[in-house]
Parts: structure tokens; sequence; C-alpha cells
């Protein structure tokens, strides 16, 4: 793992000064704010730039050297992957980019660790309302949409591993990317869907905060999504429900159907034109993308 580096060691960097619109993060104080003898997160390191910060904590937890808590913030991915093993990349500082290692332990079976990546969407989506005033959409399975012009664009993205007995949850989004440095046409960021606040200071925290609170509601009711409320939040939260989609599959083959519902293994459940409804799992899924009359 690389070697942590505070925002006073980054001040040396002269060329991670360079854009004074990006200042570093303050890991010290982070560290005050978030990390309490009885909250969640226990360890948080902020590193410079890093391959993936996915890839560092699998490795961290794998090796015992890191336990449940553990957040690893990375100031730049050179190898951001998403699901499936996308690329993932953006400017030095222009978002949040971290990782979380979670051990749900033996009260909650592993057949609910599936709900970990949508939990980790409807915290990031409630944290930046309440925090950047951004209303932030959740494409399943795993992507943060934001407005832009009228549009919806992706603004952020969440990747689950496993690692053992725990699990890593990833996730990156952009705050303050601006048009000519987006990656793709349809990817969007905070400032440019308006947000009031972009200093990730503050949306860092309220994100882990978040989060914080709704896997402790989660775990406590034995990752079961209705009694944690984290079904219906994430159905009210979720952009893809009522719209009808094309479900491209392993081999070559799609599905497409009316997404009504989120069931209770977190599967998307279309409803076909043969009126049936089929669940489809993330892990069974290459795209999922507007059906041509969406489009």
């Amino acid at each position: 793992m690389t070697p942590p580096m505070s925002s006073d060691d980054a001040r040396g960097h002269g060329g991670r000064w360079s854009d004074l619109d990006r200042p570093p993060l303050a890991a010290t104080a982070l560290r005050r704010a978030l990390l309490r003898p009885d909250g969640l997160w226990t360890s948080l390191d902020v590193v410079a730039r890093t391959g993936s910060t996915n890839s560092d904590l699998v490795a961290a937890a794998s090796a015992g050297t890191a336990r449940e808590g553990a957040v690893l913030v990375a100031e730049e991915q050179s190898a951001g992957r998403g699901r499936l093993d996308r690329t993932w990349s953006a400017p030095p500082r222009s978002g949040l980019f971290f990782s979380v290692l979670l051990t749900p332990g033996p009260g909650v079976p592993a057949e609910r660790w599936g709900w970990l990546p949508l939990l980790a969407g409807v915290a990031t989506a409630s944290a930046l309302a309440r925090t950047a005033g951004v209303d932030t959409a959740l494409k399943w399975p795993n992507d943060l949409l934001v407005t832009v012009d009228g549009q919806e664009r992706k603004a952020g993205g969440i990747l689950a591993e496993r690692a053992g007995d725990s699990v890593v949850v990833g996730i990156g989004l952009n705050v303050t990317l601006r048009a000519d440095e987006l990656p793709v046409p349809t990817a969007g960021s905070l400032a440019l869907a308006g947000a009031r606040g972009t200093d990730r200071d503050p949306l860092l925290r309220a994100v882990l905060r978040s989060l914080e609170e709704w896997y402790g509601a989660w775990r406590r009711a034995g990752g079961d999504p209705g009694a944690s409320r984290l079904r219906e939040a994430y159905a009210a939260g979720c952009a893809t429900l009522g719209r009808t989609v094309r479900a491209e599959l392993p081999g070559g083959r799609e599905l497409v159907g009316e997404a009504v519902a989120v069931d209770g293994d977190g599967r998307l459940v279309l409803a076909t034109g043969e009126g049936v409804q089929r669940p489809v799992g993330a892990g069974d899924i290459v795209h999922l993308r507007p059906a041509p009359s969406e489009e």
C-alpha cells in the first residue's frame, strides 16, 4: 500500500498544488472528525496517488493488516476500476476516490451481502442531497446520476469486492470535474450539476457518516433490507425503476422489459412483454441500457 501522505506532506509536491481550486484533503482533521471509540471507522488514510484503493484495501484485508472500519482515500488513482474491471479515471483531487472495509459478521447471512453496494448508493445519494444540495439518483446496480443541462449524467460509481470474511466497498465520485475534463460526454460532476458546495472534506465526512448510519441499521436488522428500510429507500431513489430497459447478458443474450422492482436479494425485476417477471442479478448483467423507446 502506498504510504499515507498528510496534507502538510502534499504541500511539498509542487505539482500537486498547481490547481488551487482543488486543495488536498486534510487527513488529520478527517480522522479527528470521524474516528470515535464507539464508531464504525477505525482508521483513515489519505494517499497522494495509488493504482486502486479497492485493490490496496483488499490486499491489506487479506494480509490481516486492515480491520473493519478501515478507510483508504486517494487523491488520484492511476488504475481505478468499476464493475467488470471497467476503468475509472479523473484528474488529481477532482473527486472523492475511496474504499472502506466492512465485516458484516455472522449476524448477517452471506446471501444478503449483495445489498452492500446498494446500501452505499443510498448512503452516498442522501449525503450529497443534504450537503451539496444535489439531487443524486441511483442507476441499478452501481451508478450515481446527477442532472446536467436537463440530462442524466453518471457522476459516480460503486464497486464491492469480497475479501475473505469482509467486503471492500469502493466509491468514486466526480466533484469538481469541468466539462473539458469529462472522460466521456455522458459523464457529469457535482460542480456541473450546480452543487452549492464542492469542498471535498465536508462531502467525504457526510458520505462516511451516512454510510455508518445505514450500515449500522442494516446490520442490526440482520441484513434484512425490509426491516432496515434499505429496500424502500433504494426504490425511492432508483431512476431505473419504471423505465423500459435492455439487459445485455453474457453470451450475447438480452432481456427487454420494464424495471418494476428490486427484490429482497437486490436483483432488478423486469416485466417482459410476455407478461413474465424476471429477476436479474448484478453479476449477470454486462450492460443495462434504456430500451429503444426510452432513448
